[in-house]
């Protein structure tokens, strides 16, 4: 196997190179759109998300009751299942679009369904906000993105367990503990503010408290019941997650800065894209976050003129990635290259170039930025 010379870690090697050839904190290519037709997209409303929210807690509710009623029979699996998918999967979409703040026109409103989803994914909301605004500002850029889920060559067991969500609970509650020691990594200060960081210390000893609670009525009930409604979903209910996060940017370029050439756009069935709440319209989201998650649609239909073919279902997109993962194992160097379609505006010729497999390149990572060894791209 070939190893990569890439260092991921967010205060090493390659994140110094990155400051240096200009890719941190960088200008981002984006699709021309009206000034007119933006505003219209970003308007903000509260009618599509409390329609969700009502139906994402009806529906969280009906089956933890079936669950229940239904308790400790194996009949009581399929309504675990379901309300597990909601409780973890479906929460990691509102967590995301809350924390955005564009989910909701009311700002309580998606404050609050942003603290519920952090609890329910045990993600300190204030490390996880300022997480995702550095994903935003350096997508996939090698050592400063902290938010990328698979390293070249990817470890196929960690990939796997994460559809269980052993690596997301054990992350997040040794995060939780730590932070309600008071003691915080100097990764994580990276991105923080110091300013912010008491709160994250607070809200970790309140969720502690929190899951004491859960763990003395456990207790008294001598039944695991009560995990089985706060923490244990998380086993069972990551995989949906998972799925369509693999999709987002796995096997794709690093080190570019163009989300044409980082992301994926993958069209999926309703109930998926309910759960998932339209990330699924990822490089659209990436190019323009502040766009409300109901008008991802709207925006697609507005710009992909200018984008790759989105990807016509999952399974496609898998048949895309597993191939790719595959590869990188003998040349971590590989990833697939996005190609844009004629009615498409190039951007940094050096991105987009008919680069040939052996032709060396400065930098790191992606497609004109790797610190040795060949492109090697499809």
């Amino acid at each position: 196997m070939s190893r990569s010379n890439r260092d991921y870690a967010l205060l090493g090697r390659d994140a110094k190179l990155a400051e240096e050839i200009g890719l941190v904190s960088a200008q981002w290519y984006h699709t021309d759109i009206s000034r007119k037709d933006m505003k219209a997209l970003m308007k903000r409303k509260d009618g599509p998300a409390i329609r969700d929210t009502i139906i994402l807690f009806a529906v969280m509710i009906a089956s933890a009751g079936m669950a229940i009623y239904l308790w400790p029979s194996w009949w009581s699996a399929p309504f675990w299942l379901i309300y597990s998918v909601f409780y973890a999967s479906a929460m990691d979409s509102r967590w995301h679009e809350c924390g955005h703040g564009t989910a909701f026109k009311t700002r309580w409103m998606n404050d609050a369904l942003y603290h519920i989803a952090c609890f329910c994914m045990l993600r300190n909301p204030v490390a996880w906000r300022w997480s995702h605004t550095r994903h935003h500002t350096d997508t996939i850029i090698v050592g400063h993105d902290p938010e990328i889920i698979a390293m070249r060559p990817a470890v196929v067991a960690r990939l796997m367990l994460n559809f269980f969500g052993i690596f997301e609970f054990i992350h997040n509650a040794g995060q939780v503990f730590s932070l309600a020691a008071g003691r915080m990594s100097d990764q994580m200060k990276s991105f923080i503010p110091e300013q912010e960081r008491h709160k994250a210390f607070t809200i970790a000893r309140i969720w502690i408290v929190i899951y004491l609670g859960v763990l003395a009525l456990a207790i008294s009930m001598g039944s695991i019941l009560p995990f089985m409604l706060v923490g244990l979903p998380i086993f069972m209910g990551s995989w949906h997650m998972v799925m369509t996060g693999y999709m987002q940017h796995l096997g794709l370029a690093e080190n570019v800065l163009d989300h044409r050439l980082n992301s994926r756009t993958v069209y999926m069935n309703p109930i998926s894209r309910f759960i998932y709440w339209n990330m699924n319209l990822h490089v659209e989201h990436h190019m323009f976050p502040m766009v409300p998650y109901h008008a991802l649609p709207a925006l697609h239909e507005r710009m992909k003129h200018d984008l790759p073919p989105a990807l016509p279902s999952i399974f496609a997109a898998y048949r895309e990635i597993i191939p790719a993962l595959i590869k990188q194992f003998s040349n971590p160097d590989w990833f697939v290259k996005r190609q844009l379609p004629p009615t498409a505006k190039p951007y940094r010729p050096e991105f987009h170039g008919d680069l040939e497999p052996g032709q060396p390149t400065p930098g790191i990572g992606g497609y004109p930025n790797m610190p040795s060894g060949p492109v090697a791209a499809e």
